[in-house]
């Protein structure tokens, strides 16, 4: 309460009464710190899954994929299509397994296991599929560079370990000139001539450069949905690129077929980050390749930190003689997954710029 007072004079304010000293330690104290980081309560793990791989009774982790199940017993099954970090499509069929009672091969990558279940990995009926799909893609699609690239293993290895022979299906038809295929409209079938049907179709096709940062060459893709899925909603919410067209003429494009700087992209790259086979790659790493200086071995790999801003990405540097080729993201960093933006995959170049005398 205030004291009367004229215009212009300040108030006098009557003091408060004083507090007891337990109250005013209430309101002066701060709150002890936990001593503990506050968690989530404790989810009880549901129960094991009993199931027959190849003969063999194992206990698996309910949830898990006979994909995952499989390679905890350390088979080696062979994929194309599956990544960790994106979700499974099951288009390439290198991964399929016979389970019994099953009146088709089922994908291990999206299959989940079940109680009881028996599989088997390496069945003839198993085996003859994986050969057929190996010699019709190398038959049509250049597999030169799917592998050795982590984690898809060896393609080439996969074709000697089935046997898969692509030259049975003849030599290969004339590459199609730029533009052809993306011209191509969906769903009309022209009869080729008995000359065309000697001939082994073939998806090659000029090697797309219409950007500095990488380059598309889908004489390489083997349409696994990779690079789709990498700039859909499994990382980077663009969309900047769809499957096209039908049947063989089904191909990775841009809305009506726009160069890549016309079109949504962003260049975050983690469409090539995904690519198994080389059909997206850095454009330093093509023009290595070009002028033969490409050397894996002559690489060394230094993990660190993006310098870009505070989110704190992991980076893995491909350096060869003193120079910056190219730069991934670690699929097991819990902050990017794989993925990185535009300047975490391609703000390396200023590195490499050699300072003026």
């Amino acid at each position: 309460m205030t004291a009367e007072h004229g215009r212009g004079e300040s108030p006098v304010r009557i003091p408060a009464p004083p507090m007891s000293p337990a109250i005013e330690a209430i309101f002066t104290t701060p709150p002890a710190r936990a001593s503990r980081t506050p968690a989530a309560p404790p989810v009880e793990a549901p129960a094991p899954v009993t199931v027959t791989i190849d003969g063999v009774e194992v206990a698996v982790p309910a949830g898990s994929t006979i994909l995952e199940a499989a390679r905890a017993q350390g088979l080696d099954l062979p994929t194309l299509c599956y990544l960790e970090n994106l979700a499974p499509v099951n288009v390439c069929r290198v991964c399929v397994v016979e389970v019994t009672g099953s009146r088709v091969l089922v994908p291990a990558c999206s299959r989940k296991v079940e109680p009881g279940m028996e599989i088997q990995t390496e069945s003839e009926r198993v085996r003859h599929s994986r050969k057929l799909v190996l010699e019709f893609l190398g038959s049509s699609v250049d597999l030169s560079l799917a592998g050795p690239r982590a984690p898809d293993g060896d393609l080439a290895r996969w074709a000697k370990r089935y046997g898969a022979d692509t030259s049975r299906f003849g030599p290969l038809s004339e590459p199609s000139p730029a533009g052809a295929r993306d011209a191509r409209e969906a769903g009309h079938h022209h009869s080729p001539s008995g000359a065309e049907a000697a001939l082994a179709s073939t998806v090659t096709q000029p090697v797309k450069v219409d950007n500095d940062l990488y380059i598309r060459d889908y004489s390489k893709c083997i349409l696994c949905y990779k690079c789709v899925e990498a700039c859909g909603e499994d990382a980077q919410n663009t969309f900047a690129i769809a499957v096209a067209g039908r049947g063989f003429d089904a191909r990775i494009s841009t809305e009506w077929a726009t160069p890549l700087p016309d079109s949504a992209c962003v260049y975050c790259g983690n469409c090539i980050g995904v690519c198994p086979t080389g059909a997206l790659m850095f454009k330093s790493e093509h023009d290595m390749r070009g002028s033969g200086t490409w050397d894996e071995s002559a690489q060394t790999v230094t993990s660190t930190i993006c310098p870009y801003c505070g989110v704190g990405c992991a980076l893995d540097l491909h350096v060869q003689d003193n120079t910056i080729v190219k730069v991934t993201s670690p699929m097991d960093s819990s902050v990017t997954e794989g993925h990185l933006c535009i300047k975490g995959r391609f703000g390396f170049e200023f590195t490499n710029e050699r300072r003026r005398p």
